[in-house]
């Protein structure tokens, strides 16, 4: 699994569409075709190179140069204060992620926090209630994400604009 590391990569994956939600989290999906990579390169072996010989356009293919699955976490500080618990949650993030490899698409993935944990509940900045409540909100929102990629084959074309099918999950 590859990280996403660039703004540019996050912006582009943000872009996909939105795949699944849980009552803190997002999960945006950009998905990679590997055919329309591979042709891009051989394509782009044969054109010229130097000034003024750039494409027109360059989608975000350009982006992500190994195939695979590519993984971000985005943590704001306005829902996550303090550093340590931002910490906490990538390393979940991560962690729930790499187990999902084998069962996600070929595709940048972003997993978004979208709303803060209530401190009164989750007193301790890093507590192991805290780790649960991520990590089981986390497998939830991989596990619809799986069962979507893996479902019906190819994804209709709402799918691809971005549609949502799943409702947000209270906790």
């Amino acid at each position: 699994m590859h990280r996403l590391k660039t703004r540019p990569q996050f912006q582009a994956t943000m872009a996909g569409g939105t795949v699944s939600r849980t009552a803190h989290f997002v999960l945006h999906r950009l998905v990679l075709d590997a055919e329309g990579a591979a042709t891009d390169r051989q394509a782009s072996a044969a054109l010229p190179t130097g000034p003024g010989s750039l494409p027109q356009q360059q989608g975000p293919q350009a982006l992500f140069a190994v195939q695979g699955v590519w993984l971000g976490a985005m943590v704001p500080k306005r829902w996550a204060r303090r550093a340590v618990t931002r910490n906490t949650i990538k390393r979940q993030i991560y962690t729930v992620g790499a187990t999902f490899e084998a069962r996600l698409p070929q595709a940048a993935h972003v997993v978004r926090l979208r709303t803060a944990f209530d401190r009164k509940q989750f007193v301790s900045a890093t507590s192991d209630q805290l780790k649960q409540a991520v990590r089981a909100e986390l497998l939830q929102l991989f596990g619809y994400a799986a069962r979507r990629a893996g479902g019906a084959g190819a994804a209709s074309p709402a799918q691809q604009q971005g549609g949502v099918a799943e409702p947000v999950v209270p906790c």
